[in-house]
């Protein structure tokens, strides 16, 4: 059972939920994530097997940031996160970084030095030279049926020519609730646009598993290649899935699982 307190950090009251035993592990989650929202990270298998602490980026979810009109940079992001861990009393911990979550991670990695244990850093980009992820701002330009069909070419490319993943995609994209991106959520998008760690990557000395799903639209396979180069001896596994391979490949938890506990 996970527990639900807020930490009180300076520029942030910041939700987060704790649970599980094992070595700690932070959970950085992707673009407009809410931990109300289904499914919940507590169900995904990678849950027990570690002390596992996830949380709600400032301005989404239960997540309140102190200044509602300032524009975070990722570095604000990333300061939220080690603020978090802080709270928690971990001296040392693992990161995985799911999507915009990885963009985080590799700020988290980049100010936190030694203390990043082990970093997974799955459907992601380096920004920069290493190429950037899909702008999603600008699918918020569209009508919900128009995003929602542009947001399934980008989930999982294969949905070009197979109609049955497309049909069950666009079901699922269906149920979510269709709405202009609220504030936090533009804000998020605006750091995201403007993230770039390339440069910098080559100072990173953390074991790291760049993981990667073959069909991602989003985050391209070209640009997981391009972060496991730049990252000193990082390695890269793909997946079979798009965007959300860890949903779509039965192998991916246990292989993110295993590296980080390694």
């Amino acid at each position: 059972m996970a527990t639900m307190p807020l930490a009180e950090l300076p520029d942030v009251r910041l939700y987060h939920e704790t649970g599980g035993t094992g070595p700690p592990l932070l959970l950085v989650n992707g673009t407009g994530t809410d931990l109300r929202n289904q499914p919940s990270p507590w169900a995904w298998p990678i849950a027990p097997r570690f002390q596992m602490a996830a949380y709600d980026h400032r301005g989404l979810g239960r997540s309140e940031p102190r200044d509602v009109e300032y524009q975070p940079t990722m570095a604000d992001m990333a300061a939220d996160a080690v603020g978090l861990v802080d709270h928690l009393g971990w001296d040392t911990f693992s990161v995985l970084g799911i999507s915009f979550g990885g963009m985080v991670a590799q700020e988290i990695a980049l100010s936190a030095g030694g203390r990043v244990t082990r970093l997974v850093l799955a459907c992601t980009s380096s920004g920069g030279e290493g190429g950037a992820s899909y702008p999603l701002q600008e699918t918020y330009r569209l009508d919900p049926e128009a995003r929602a069909e542009r947001m399934v070419d980008l989930l999982d490319t294969r949905t070009a020519h197979d109609s049955g993943l497309r049909a069950g995609l666009l079901a699922w994209m269906s149920a979510a609730p269709r709405q202009d991106a609220p504030p936090g959520l533009v804000r998020q998008l605006e750091a995201r646009r403007h993230h770039d760690t390339w440069s910098r990557l080559p100072t990173l000395e953390v074991a790291t598993l760049v993981a990667a799903g073959r069909y991602d639209g989003i985050a391209p396979l070209a640009n997981s290649e391009a972060l496991a180069r730049q990252i000193p001896g990082a390695r890269l596994q793909v997946f079979e899935g798009g965007h959300a391979f860890f949903a779509q490949d039965p192998t991916a938890w246990d292989a993110m699982a295993d590296f980080l506990l390694a």
